[in-house]
């Protein structure tokens, strides 16, 4: 029996946020691929590859504000065929890959592209020499905090075949916000990492009253014994919610020819299941003003929908399709509101499997990691999670882009 042959490309995007000092989003760093089994490797055919990224460009690119910069990896046989020019250079920065040696080859393709306008970094320095040639070429340089254990001397060591005037420090892979506050004052202007989703830990830190009048909100929205007509009495009581929901509904387009004109007709057209979420996903959004936690509302709730889709999707025993939503927005919580997650969930009477699932093990912890192995680009670890659920990687990496668009318009980016 002949194969099956899709007819469509799969195309997946995983995005990186890359903060400055005040923690606003400065630009992402894109892992893409083009086929199950050959994961950010792309090194045959040209139009094939100049099409992936373009693809992937303008996937990653929706909602996005204007400036904001956008990082792509560049393995060696794409530099050498001049892949890079298929970029806008005002906007996508080629990063040159750690393995990719400096061979004439690829520092005339490198110096091809400078020469053109295009902004050069390198990725994960930590102070090899081999590097050299590369460091001498480069706008950015990206200093792998890790491999250096986050020691400062270390750190200043890398620092030295760097050129003073001209480059621009970017620090990879910072886990706490210890390590940000002195990268800071090393001079370092941009930053990547696990710090911006743990908690920083600060002794005595309380959630505020709006903070906590939030989580129980969001605690009542996700009981099985939530009436509709609380949702209403909710609504009617906070009129920047009403305004934002008749906001949304008529511009996302119920295949309605009237505008809605009052919230019973909202929440009816809606639907509860659509409206709940709806109302959850702002609460999320609102919880901390900071410009991290706005791009931390947007990671939950792709999340949520996300793994609530799979969920419905995928045959799997211990898992309720609402569950996994509130399990994937609730999932950030802790780095939005820098509170150790079972401070927050002593607070919120949940199920036992979303508080299970957020704190230790099971099958909603299972599908959270297929979720963060997705954001993340842990492509290995991706495909064995798929495999555990027995599903198909295109139909999943549909999945994640579908929520993505989902989660744009339910905050609104587009």
């Amino acid at each position: 029996m002949a194969e099956e042959i899709s007819p469509y490309e799969s195309i997946f995007v995983a995005r990186q946020p890359v903060f400055r000092p005040d923690e606003t989003v400065w630009g992402y760093e894109l892992l893409f691929r083009s086929g199950e089994e050959n994961f950010a490797n792309i090194t045959d055919e040209n139009q094939a590859t100049s099409s992936v990224i373009a693809d992937g460009l303008t996937m990653a690119m929706e909602g996005m504000s204007g400036g904001t910069r956008i990082l792509i990896n560049f393995p060696e046989q794409m530099l050498i065929d001049d892949t890079g020019f298929a970029l806008p250079k005002d906007t996508c920065i080629i990063e040159v890959l750690e393995d990719v040696k400096p061979t004439k080859a690829t520092l005339a393709a490198v110096r091809r592209l400078k020469d053109a306008g295009y902004t050069i970094a390198i990725d994960d320095y930590f102070g090899q020499p081999q590097l050299k040639p590369f460091i001498d070429l480069a706008d950015i340089v990206k200093i792998d905090i890790l491999e250096l254990d986050s020691d400062p001397i270390r750190i200043r060591d890398a620092l030295q075949a760097i050129p003073v005037e001209g480059v621009e420090l970017l620090a990879e892979k910072v886990e706490d916000n210890r390590t940000f506050e002195f990268l800071k004052e090393m001079g370092f202007t941009l930053f990547q990492g696990f710090f911006f989703s743990k908690p920083e830990i600060i002794p005595g830190k309380k959630l505020a009253t709006n903070e906590m009048t939030k989580l129980q909100l969001l605690s009542e929205l996700s009981s099985v014994d939530f009436e509709p007509k609380r949702l209403a009495e909710i609504l009617q009581s906070d009129p920047n919610l009403s305004y934002r929901l008749f906001r949304y509904i008529n511009s996302v387009g119920f295949g309605l020819r009237n505008e809605v004109s009052s919230l019973k007709r909202a929440i009816d057209m809606m639907g509860m299941i659509q409206a709940k979420q709806w109302l959850r996903t702002v609460i999320i959004a609102d919880l901390n003003p900071a410009p991290r936690a706005s791009e931390l509302a947007y990671m939950a709730v792709h999340r949520a929908k996300f793994l609530e889709t799979v969920c419905a999707v995928a045959s799997v025993k211990e898992c309720a399709p609402d569950t996994m939503f509130i399990s994937g927005l609730f999932s950030l919580l802790d780095a939005m509101l820098g509170v150790k997650m079972d401070e927050i969930l002593v607070k919120l009477p949940l199920d036992e499997s979303v508080v299970k699932g957020l704190t230790s093990s099971g099958r909603v912890r299972d599908l959270l990691s297929l979720a963060h192995s997705y954001e993340h680009g842990h492509w290995g670890d991706t495909v064995r999670h798929l495999k555990k659920l027995e599903m198909d990687t295109t139909e999943v990496d549909l999945i994640y882009a579908h929520s993505r668009n989902w989660a744009q318009k339910m905050l609104g980016f587009s």
